[in-house]
């Protein structure tokens, strides 16, 4: 079956299979006021979102507390150029672990910094652990974007889509502060040849020389089951998702091919951003093309949860202590960086609250 046949069918069986489905009701929590870009909820209930940088913001990490949107991890920190270690410029992947340490993946790409992982006691407030991931761990078209915190391992998970011929997995040793750069230019890291449509219009960059471009990213979603087994991932721009086993990942005498062979192909998806996982193994992700929200059940069925014309770039998803699950909207495709220079995305854009098949672990 040639792609375009295979395209084709996949999208006939998304749009079958939800067709079937009634859609589930969603609330907004908040109406915000610039776009967000992650969301993460601590064992406590304290919502921690990155806010895109596309965007340009003010904070690049806040907490929305009292229907207000304050810098995280506090005003003065955030505002500070001294603190070489804390000061954040870009973060986009956030997440919050069991200990109460809330993991800020900071690219560096608004200040051409070397990207980094802080860690932040919020338990203690105060800085826990600063790793930074120079070259050639994060090549210099690194785009260290979501991760997957694994406690069991003490190891955080990165993806990072990089140009796309080089994309790559990024393991952390948290015990260690070291990092590896895993599965680059692996057919499951790497996106495939397919344009995302919103609302009939293809999203579009211009390149250097003035040259309309559909970008095509790699991997993007990723996420761990609740007993730190199995990772979940795959491109941005692709309709599969793979998962290997967080073993084989930690396991620094795996060489390439080796670690290569341990990839399983796990089920379909529709183009996605972040992607989150229940205590039954459902994947909960953004279907971009459809304004929607999507589940991957255990049996590895996908069907559609809802879809609104508001569910516009479903970017991140998040559980809380009382098995709510979070997700965030920010319009992504209107920004001026996917809309070949032309600010289109305007306000409110939205912290949501779902109605999810299971409940699931704070922070991821």
């Amino acid at each position: 079956m040639n792609t375009l046949v295979k395209v084709t069918a996949l999208l006939l069986m998304f749009a079958f299979e939800a067709a079937a489905q009634p859609d589930s009701k969603f609330d907004v929590i908040a109406n915000l006021d610039t776009g967000p870009g992650n969301v993460t909820v601590t064992d406590n209930g304290r919502i921690i979102m990155s806010m895109h940088q596309f965007y340009q913001p003010k904070y690049t990490v806040v907490e929305y507390k009292n229907n207000a949107l304050l810098p995280f991890p506090n005003k003065e920190l955030a505002d500070s150029d001294s603190i070489s270690n804390l000061k954040l410029d870009s973060v986009l992947g956030i997440r919050a672990d069991a200990y109460g340490i809330v993991w800020m993946l900071d690219n560096g790409m608004r200040s051409s910094v070397t990207p980094k992982l802080v860690g932040w006691d919020t338990r203690s407030n105060k800085l826990h652990q600063v790793i930074h991931l120079p070259t050639p761990v994060a090549p210099k078209d690194a785009f260290v974007n979501d991760f997957a915190v694994d406690i069991r391992h003490n190891h955080i998970f990165i993806s990072d889509p990089a140009g796309g011929a080089n994309a790559a997995l990024i393991v952390v040793n948290l015990g260690t502060g070291t990092a590896r750069r895993v599965l680059e230019g692996h057919h499951s890291v790497i996106p495939e040849e397919v344009d995302l449509i919103i609302d009939n219009v293809p999203v579009q960059v211009k390149d250097k020389a003035g040259k309309w471009v559909r970008p095509h990213i790699g991997v993007n979603p990723i996420t761990e089951d609740l007993s730190n087994e199995w990772v979940y991932f795959g491109p941005m721009h692709g309709f599969s998702l793979y998962r290997i086993k967080a073993d084989d990942l930690v396991d620094e005498s795996l060489d390439a091919g080796m670690l290569a062979n341990r990839v399983q192909r796990y089920s379909d998806k529709p183009i996605s951003d972040g992607i989150t996982i229940d205590k039954d193994n459902n994947i909960y992700l953004g279907e971009l093309a459809a304004n929607a929200i999507g589940v991957i059940s255990a049996d590895k069925k996908y069907q559609r949860l809802a879809q609104c014309p508001r569910l516009s770039w479903v970017d991140s998803f998040s559980f809380g202590p009382n098995g709510q699950l979070l997700a965030v909207v920010n319009r992504l495709h209107q920004s001026s960086t996917l809309n070949g220079g032309v600010a289109a995305s305007k306000p409110p854009y939205y912290l949501l609250q779902i109605k999810a098949l299971a409940a699931g672990l704070p922070g991821r």
